[in-house]
């Protein structure tokens, strides 16, 4: 039986992911110290795993996750009152799948979507 899903991504720099996902995104370090080379960050009932990719060229990085949440638009509003960078075509908007979405960027280019069915 299958229980949850951690994602793993890569990042460039420990202490810009670390700081990017805690300080601006409200997520917590759960262990950062252990591992020299990884980072796992929780918040609510989601756990995002990041690796050690120094070599990465974020104009070729193609992480993606897709997180829902019961409250899309109390997210959103939260993200644009802490002048949080929003992608430019994923603002808030309703999907033809049915879904309210919006999008941005970790600073790896990792693509982080945010959707609440609709």
């Amino acid at each position: 039986m299958l229980t949850e899903i951690n994602p793993k991504l890569p990042m460039r720099d420990k202490e810009i992911t670390k700081d990017f996902y805690v300080n601006k995104l409200g997520f917590k370090d759960i262990g950062a110290e252990n591992f020299k080379d990884y980072l796992m960050v929780k918040k609510d009932h989601i756990q995002i795993h990041f690796f050690l990719f120094e070599a990465l060229d974020p104009k070729e990085n193609y992480g993606q996750v897709y997180v829902r949440t019961d409250d899309i638009e109390g997210l959103y509003n939260s993200m644009l009152d802490t002048k949080q960078s929003i992608h430019p075509n994923g603002h808030l908007q309703t999907k033809p799948w049915g879904q309210r979405e919006f999008s941005m960027l970790d600073p790896d280019s990792n693509l982080l979507t945010f959707g609440q069915e609709a």
